[in-house]
């Protein structure tokens, strides 16, 4: 039994229901004959990765989703061993060398080299192709990474062509922009999100409001509650589907526990600027990032709830959004996240005592 955000998740172009110039866009590059290195950006949850597998299946057919996952051992110039897992098919390889911090780069020169000295034959009509590399978190990878991907696009592109996903453009180099073909995909409107919900729900026989209105209203507050993205609004549409017999106005949304515990922690800082609360913040932290929370989300949702706050003044704001800027570039250097974090929180204690 899967989740329906990948149950019903479209597997072509034309099955996507929205964005349909974008879909055109791909299916016309796909069909040309010479496809480009492509940078997909935008905000997590608008259907990035989706449309990139939906345009490798108009490449290269149905083979693209026999998927295997392999585990690869690099070696560190300091001969450290570090293991790398590789999702593959036949025709493309996915990878995330964010995942590995500052030895990204290693896998940028190793694995990109050896693919790219390999030439890729189409056996059923001997014709050489080229294979395709999707890299995740682009904009995670470190400078000595991206100048290795650049030399990498450069000396290899008859062989490969790099599909780099990220959610901003503003940390990708630009010598790597100028030699990709950038493709925006913004977030599904809520009409859109409540089209592709309303779909789900006529083929799990959901029970919603037979009014229209209210049947509408009902889902594009589920869409608007989980800031458009689609991927979150499935989820949540199936948690309150497994948790009611029917969907009605009535019905409280799912509330995410690791939101609530970050808003309450805020709250707590902003209240209370005080050492042992510092100290105290410091075992919710660990327990947010032992739930797999990722550093950097825990430090984009503390500061955009100390940014509400409406006990935060405008000049507390600007030297909380500089000091979350200073943060998140050492938790891409750094290797321990919880000294970067609760460094953060201290840093924000320090400017709402010295400006109140």
């Amino acid at each position: 039994m899967s989740l329906w955000v990948d149950k019903y998740r479209p597997k072509s172009l034309d099955s996507i229901d929205y964005h349909f110039n974008i879909s055109k866009r791909l299916k016309s590059l796909a069909s040309s004959g010479d496809f480009p290195h492509l940078l997909v950006y935008g905000p997590s949850g608008a259907g990035k990765k989706t449309r990139i597998l939906a345009t490798l299946q108009e490449l290269y057919g149905p083979g693209v989703n026999r998927m295997k996952i392999d585990v690869r051992t690099f070696k560190t110039p300091s001969n450290r061993k570090i293991e790398f897992n590789i999702v593959s098919s036949p025709y493309h390889i996915e990878i995330t060398p964010s995942d590995l911090g500052n030895n990204d780069r290693i896998i940028i020169q190793d694995l990109l080299k050896e693919i790219g000295q390999t030439e890729q034959i189409d056996f059923q009509t001997g014709k050489h192709r080229f294979k395709i590399v999707i890299i995740n978190e682009a904009d995670s990878l470190s400078r000595d990474a991206q100048a290795a991907l650049r030399r990498t696009m450069e000396k290899y592109s008859t062989n490969i062509r790099l599909i780099l996903i990220s959610n901003s453009t503003s940390n990708i180099i630009p010598p790597i922009k100028s030699r990709t073909l950038l493709i925006r995909v913004p977030l599904p409107t809520v009409n859109e999100i409540v089209g592709v919900l309303s779909k789900i729900a006529e083929k799990e026989d959901i029970r919603l409001p037979s009014n229209e209105d209210e049947k509408s209203s009902i889902l594009a507050k589920i869409a608007e509650h989980s800031d458009r993205n689609l991927r979150k609004t499935i989820l949540s549409f199936e948690a309150l589907a497994m948790t009611n017999d029917s969907i009605s106005s009535a019905c409280k949304l799912v509330e995410l526990d690791w939101e609530k515990v970050i808003a309450d922690l805020s709250k707590q800082v902003v209240k209370d600027r005080s050492v042992k609360n510092l100290s105290q913040s410091r075992s919710v932290l660990y327990e947010l990032l032992s739930h797999c929370i990722p550093a950097k989300i825990i430090l984009k949702e503390l500061t955009f709830n100390l940014l509400c706050d409406p006990r935060v003044t405008d000049p507390m704001k600007y030297d909380i959004v500089d000091a979350s800027s200073l943060f998140d570039e050492r938790l891409s250097l750094g290797s321990k996240d919880i000294f970067h974090l609760e460094g953060f929180l201290a840093r924000s204690m320090v400017i709402m005592e010295s400006k109140k």
